[in-house]
């Protein structure tokens, strides 16, 4: 019904930036909430940074001031630039959108397959 396509991920130097997109496609009536989760190994997945329909963001203190999070509703895709990158942001990063399929009374919870960002010198 409802798939995520994650791209931008890879392997940057301490202080680089780097750019995650993530595009929904599919039969979709409407996107709530659409945002991005971390999982690094041995951790629990957390989340990094949601944005609203409405294109209200919210951060995860470690991220603030680093990390920007934005929409582009008519290309239903969300993005995550990541400035100042810290090793300790090495982790998985997973696409998360709670969208309503068409045909459907409710919304869903739809995750992407990952994308791998390693900060490393």
């Amino acid at each position: 019904q409802v798939q995520l396509v994650e791209s931008g991920g890879g392997l940057v130097q301490p202080g680089g930036s780097l750019r995650l997109s993530c595009a929904a496609s599919g039969s979709i009536f409407s996107i709530n909430d659409m945002g991005w989760h971390r999982q690094a190994p041995g951790k629990q997945r957390e989340l990094v940074a949601v944005i609203s329909s409405g294109g209200n963001p919210h951060y995860v203190d470690s991220v603030k001031g680093r990390f920007t999070i934005s929409r582009d509703n008519a290309k239903n895709t969300v993005y995550l630039q990541m400035n100042s990158l810290k090793p300790e942001d090495t982790a998985v990063y997973y696409c998360h959108v709670n969208a309503r399929p068409r045909g459907s009374f409710s919304p869903n919870d739809y995750w992407g397959q990952g994308t791998q960002v390693t900060v490393s010198s």
